[in-house]
């Protein structure tokens, strides 16, 4: 795109049914924070937005567990939220609600424009309902297996496991999350978003995208595997008694999919802030960027921006860097089972500890893959690197200045001045070089190696410092050791104001060690900052300070004691359910199991066989043929519900025939007592007939 004249940023709108955890900050929200507080320092029109996700079936069921109503639990987590974002120096412009009468108008404006050009589609389906509760139930109310992955808490729209996009009747053994029953199907009406009739479209625009910003390859992998298989309709209403009201005359008791008026959220935000909100939404000199973690991108890169291009007028994202996942001391954080570290006990836990948290999530940032937070590992890099490399230079610099000059630069001879600018060509450089390193790592979403940048600064100024020794050279030349420390303070001051984007908290203590005001602090910015007879410093105060082993290790036992209660209660359920496992059978030679040809396919086809209530016949793809296979699975899986599951085959048994029909092979799978599962290839994206050994 052209070069924008202003900067919308968005941060995923997180529901307001818990607080929020160091994984939700390292996918969407520092990141976010990092880009916007750069964009603002180098002067640029930028708008921040978020706010609390506030409809859908999570509110409801939070609603539920807790006893409560779903405003209850609104008014509860949204106030929680924006207080620890607050104190954790993230820069929102607005933290609205869409629970807003703002959003509620915009939200149904937006899906009447929609219904008025014919773009959804009205149909009766068979939906499930709960006969205990009473209730149809959204996608999020039903659990069951993945017939992709096999993976037992699938949710009945997507399985956040292997990423599918899933409806409810494909799930093997749905159980609804309310009753924790089996449901029963009923028909409903809904109005559909014919997907796969206007996919072309956003195809051509995730293409075209790549020409202006390259996106991540992972965000830009997900929406073509998408695209590839080919939109199916989504329903865009759902039969809930929380959300947003269809604005339609036949359509009582049903509210907006969350997933419509979710994004939306984002205008409504932008409307409540500004009366200027359509320069912003509307101007194609305007550069939207979504921030967000991996398990939204569908809904960003795909959904959103499809109900943008059917509305018309609005702009579309430029890029959507999504992160991946964080992990917790080698474990999944997971909300359900309370482990995580929650943002509001850290605050606690940790006060005026803020920026050693943002280090520690912006060095460990999933920005590609996804990564692992320890706390010796959070213990590590504040001692190391903000106490030993960073506070460390600027103590020393200010300590040695206020020792040998009262904290004033005294003035230095042309001589001496030149003696130390040839010793300080490297660390001239460097600075010279920094903003340009740094600026291209903001600008391509890439904030750990621009904090990396701003670190290896500090360790320039170090070894600078080490190498020329000022408190040995003071004894015999003071006007060099001025010099010295001059050019020291200009590197620091540049640490200060560069800081800015990651440690927030320590940048204006910097500056105000510094003196910097903002005249000064754009001289850094614009490269020709200058430390001359007369400048004046504060006295130090330490930027950090020492984590000891006592201090992390009751955070590292909370966590360990969460995992023992887990495996605690894994052991008394196996116990409860009397599980038996099969005798290890006699063992067999290396050239026994070579024999074996196993190979990856896909199940093309299923039917029940006539008269065999055990068996199904399939057709498995295997990339150089199509097998047909007896399989006695029909008591546990529906024919429909496992075409497209990705398996293991063994190609080389001999034929046998089954109820007069040939089987060609064999499906592997793994049973535990009645309980069948689908032992399937470990990347969803190997293609088929590939061996495995």
């Amino acid at each position: 795109m052209q070069t924008p004249k202003r900067y919308l940023v968005t941060s995923a709108l997180p529901y307001a049914n818990g607080p929020q955890h160091f994984g939700h900050l390292a996918g969407a929200y520092i990141p976010a924070d990092v880009y916007v507080r750069y964009l603002r320092m180098m002067g640029e029109e930028v708008l921040f937005i978020c706010g609390s996700d506030e409809h859908g079936a999570a509110i409801t069921l939070q609603a539920k567990k807790e006893g409560n109503s779903p405003r209850d639990i609104i008014d509860k987590y949204h106030p929680i939220n924006k207080a620890a974002f607050q104190k954790l120096g993230i820069s929102f412009d607005i933290y609205h609600r869409t629970s807003d009468p703002l959003h509620h108008e915009t939200s149904k404006a937006f899906f009447k424009v929609l219904h008025e050009k014919g773009i959804f589609v009205e149909k009766e389906s068979e939906q499930f309902y709960d006969e205990e509760y009473n209730q149809f139930l959204a996608d999020r109310y039903i659990k069951g297996t993945c017939p992709k992955c096999a993976n037992e808490n699938a949710y009945g729209d997507q399985c956040e496991k292997c990423g599918s996009d899933l409806s409810p009747t494909e799930l093997i053994n749905p159980l609804s999350t309310l009753s924790g029953k089996q449901p029963v199907l009923k028909t409903t009406k809904h109005w559909y978003l014919p997907m796969g009739k206007f996919q072309d479209a956003v195809k051509k625009w995730v293409d075209e995208s790549q020409t202006s910003e390259k996106w991540k390859k992972h965000v830009l992998g997900q929406c073509n595997s998408w695209l590839d298989q080919g939109l199916n309709d989504r329903s865009m209403t759902r039969d809930l008694d929380w959300g947003v009201e269809v604005p339609l005359p036949d359509a009582e008791g049903k509210v907006l999919y969350v997933w419509l008026d979710a994004p939306i959220g984002y205008i409504s935000a932008t409307k409540a802030l500004t009366d200027d909100w359509a320069t912003y939404w509307q101007s194609e000199d305007t550069k939207l960027v979504h921030f967000i973690g991996k398990d939204n991108i569908v809904f960003h890169c795909i959904i959103f921006p499809m109900l943008l291009q059917l509305h018309g007028d609005y702009v579309l994202p430029t890029n959507i860097p999504a992160n991946q996942f964080m992990n917790l001391e080698g474990d999944k954080m997971s909300t359900s089972r309370n482990y995580a570290v929650w943002l509001y006990e850290y605050l606690k836990d940790f006060p005026d500890m803020e920026d050693v948290l943002r280090y520690a999530l912006i060095s460990n940032m999933p920005e590609n893959k996804d990564s692992d937070f320890s706390w010796k590992d959070f213990q590590a890099r504040n001692n190391n690197e903000l106490v030993g490399i960073l506070g460390n230079l600027v103590n020393r610099v200010l300590v040695l200045t206020h020792k040998y000059f009262d904290g004033t630069i005294p003035a230095i001879s042309e001589e001496a001045e030149t003696a130390i600018l040839q010793k300080a060509e490297d660390v001239y450089d460097y600075l010279m070089a920094f903003p340009h390193e740094l600026d291209k790592a903001i600008h391509h979403y890439e904030f750990r190696n621009g904090l990396k940048e701003l670190i290896n600064l500090a360790r320039v100024g170090n070894k600078f410092l080490t190498d020329l020794e000022p408190w040995k050279l003071v004894k015999q030349d003071k006007e060099q050791t001025a010099k010295i420390l001059a050019i020291c303070l200009e590197l620091i001051a540049r640490l200060g104001v560069y800081a800015e984007p990651f440690l927030p908290f320590t940048a204006t203590k910097i500056k105000d060690m510094l003196n910097l005001d903002e005249e000064a602090v754009q001289r850094v910015l614009k490269g020709s900052f200058r430390v001359k007879e007369g400048y004046e410093v504060s006295k130090p105060t330490l930027l950090f300070k020492k984590l000891d082993d006592k201090v992390i290790q009751p955070q590292i036992d909370k966590l360990q004691a969460i995992k023992d209660a887990k495996d605690a209660a894994k052991k008394a359920e196996l116990a409860a359910t009397d599980a038996t496992y099969e005798p290890v059978k006699d063992t067999i030679s290396y050239e026994d199991f070579s024999k074996l040809d196993i190979r990856t396919g896909t199940i093309l086809t299923a039917e029940k066989i006539k008269k065999a209530n055990k068996l199904l016949k399939l057709t498995v793809d295997l990339g150089f043929e199509v097998r047909t296979v007896v399989s006695g699975i029909a008591k546990q899986f529906d024919p429909e519900a496992i075409i497209g599951q990705k398996v293991l085959f063994l190609a080389n048994l001999a034929p046998r025939k089954m109820r007069g029909v040939e089987s060609q092979g064999m499906i592997l799978m793994a049973a535990s007592g009645e309980k069948l599962g689908f032992v399937a290839a470990m990347d969803e994206e190997m293609g088929n007939g590939l061996m495995i050994s």
